[in-house]
């Protein structure tokens, strides 16, 4: 149930920074080929069946999902670091059938430790094409347990607290900036009648016809 909510609420957003900080890191995308009928697009909390490729700066190949292993694409939820950051941010907005290039940083790959045959530090290329998209689960019994004060709708704060309590629980450090940054994208996104509030409807049936 809490992996549900995550796939709704965690998003990786770019929080803007002021007092002469470095902006922060970003992915860049190409897009190699988007289908010319597109139904949907993906948004955080969708479940994504991908295949890819990853290559070196040199362009060296490290994987293909479509020659090692089961050669099979793999299903991942989005927004919610199933996958590398890079991943959750480049691949928002595509379509069913549609691939990209995307150019990932360290900061947003595998940083400054590495990870297997990745070693620190690493800019990694990757060539992802989007094979299906499913819309993420969304339950009552989570609705009920953010809705603090059972009034069938979810505040701002609730919403707030509920983000601070998931990433304690998952190990990440609370940020409130971070956290009110991804509240107001969120009630962009889910708040249907501007009203301030996600009510349950909102919450359960929103984007489930797309």
């Amino acid at each position: 149930m809490l992996l549900a909510v995550l796939s709704w609420l965690c998003t990786s957003l770019l929080v803007s920074v002021r007092g002469g900080k470095l902006p922060e890191a970003e992915v860049n995308i190409e897009v190699l080929h988007r289908p010319f009928l597109c139904h949907r697009k993906s948004k955080y909390g969708d479940i994504l069946l991908v295949h890819h490729e990853g290559y070196f700066q040199n362009g060296t190949m490290f994987h293909s999902s479509y020659t090692e292993g089961d050669k099979q694409a793999v299903w991942f939820t989005l927004g919610i670091r199933e996958v590398i950051i890079g991943w959750d941010k480049g691949l928002q907005d595509m379509c069913s059938g549609e691939k990209r290039r995307l150019t990932v940083p360290p900061s947003l790959a595998y940083g400054k430790e590495g990870r297997g045959k990745i070693p620190p530090e690493s800019t990694l290329t990757f060539v992802i094409e989007v094979m299906e998209i499913r819309n993420g689960p969304r339950s009552h019994e989570s609705f009920q347990e953010m809705d603090l004060n059972d009034d069938w709708k979810l505040s701002k704060e609730e919403v707030k607290e509920y983000l601070r309590k998931e990433f304690q629980r998952h190990g990440y450090p609370p940020n409130d900036t971070h956290h009110e940054s991804m509240v107001e994208d969120i009630f962009v996104k889910e708040d249907e009648n501007k009203d301030g509030f996600i009510s349950s409807r909102e919450f359960t049936y929103k984007h489930d016809e797309l």
